[in-house]
């Protein structure tokens, strides 16, 4: 049972010694057989261990992260004590996880430049001979071989172009997020399933962004879609807003960040996709492209911001997040 809690210990739990003095670690931290073993056995044997990252859950249902170091306390005529010290460190991993997201999506991209040019470059030779070869041709049967290759050539450049994402900067105007979440609730509600339910939690407090409207719609109008096609024929979607302050996105820190989350309750993404989502041409669909989240993590890069998400089965959840700074001077 818990004798102590220090002031760390209590604003990590959310409870005060009082309320937690006597309670048993699996009232403090349920569902966690793993953890309560280690405690038994470090018990049992008197032996000091470390944990680090590991993920428990409070009572509260919160997930947290924190590096773990447990040190028996042996003094005769006394039961042994155990001194639990957690250090948390989930905003290191998501500082981390995210640099990492910024660049593997600029890797992505410099990659995807460099086989645009090698690609082009034959492509418009072999679709300028196609062209050249037609007008010499006066059988029709013949022409409508050079109208395939010019057809295929000119389908190859709109694949190329758009693994490329957006060719142009987003055009920044006083965006309501709520204006765009709602128009985009409204238009997959006619697409979606009769037993698919969207739900919407709001943050009012949450200020005008600086941003693209339509560039926006087009990013969470995609997730969205995404999250209709993951819970198939009946689930629950949420569209759900916050605001974060004091708030690091890579290595630059906003005063207000808005949070936005579509949350569904679908199988999850499957693990063997976990590392691989925002690639281009990575899909876990049959007939899909695997372009979607590749050009939505790039049209929200545009915007100073970033997509992240966690998945497991019966929910997953995709945060856009975004700067909310005031407009440059020439665009008001």
């Amino acid at each position: 049972e818990v004798l102590y809690l220090n002031p760390a210990a209590e604003t990590l739990f959310a409870l005060s010694l009082q309320r937690a003095a006597g309670l048993s670690v699996c009232e403090l931290l349920p569902s966690q057989p793993g953890f309560y073993t280690d405690l038994e056995q470090a018990l049992a044997t008197a032996h000091p261990y470390s944990d680090r990252e590991k993920e428990l859950m409070l009572a509260s249902g919160q997930a947290i992260t924190v590096d773990c170091t447990v040190t028996p306390i042996t003094d005769p005529g006394h039961p042994t004590a155990l001194l639990i010290e957690m250090v948390r460190i989930d905003r290191q991993i998501r500082i981390t996880r995210e640099e990492h997201l910024l660049q593997q999506q600029s890797a992505t991209r410099a990659l995807l430049r460099g086989l645009a040019h090698e690609v082009k470059n034959p492509l418009g030779g072999l679709r300028g001979a196609a062209q050249l070869l037609e007008n010499e041709l006066d059988d029709e049967e013949l022409k409508e071989y050079t109208r395939i290759i010019i057809g295929e050539a000119d389908r190859l450049q709109g694949l190329v172009d758009r693994m490329l994402g957006p060719n142009s900067l987003p055009r920044i105007r006083d965006v309501n997020i709520h204006e765009v979440l709602e128009h985009v609730r409204a238009l997959v509600g006619v697409e979606a399933p009769p037993d698919v339910r969207l739900v919407t939690d709001y943050d009012p407090s949450i200020p005008t962004i600086a941003g693209d409207r339509d560039q926006l719609i087009q990013v969470v109008l995609n997730l969205v879609r995404n999250a209709v096609q993951a819970v198939g024929s009946a689930g629950t979607i949420c569209l759900r807003s916050r605001v974060q302050r004091q708030y690091t996105i890579g290595q630059t820190r906003h005063k207000l960040v808005a949070s936005i989350d579509i949350i569904d309750d679908g199988p999850g993404i499957p693990e063997e996709l976990r590392e691989k989502v925002f690639f281009p041409m990575v899909s876990g669909k049959a007939e899909g492209t695997g372009l979607g989240l590749s050009i939505a993590q790039s049209l929200i890069n545009q915007h100073g911001g970033l997509i992240e998400y966690e998945s497991r089965p019966g929910r997953t959840q995709f945060t856009i997040l975004l700067p909310v700074e005031a407009l440059p001077a020439n665009d008001t």
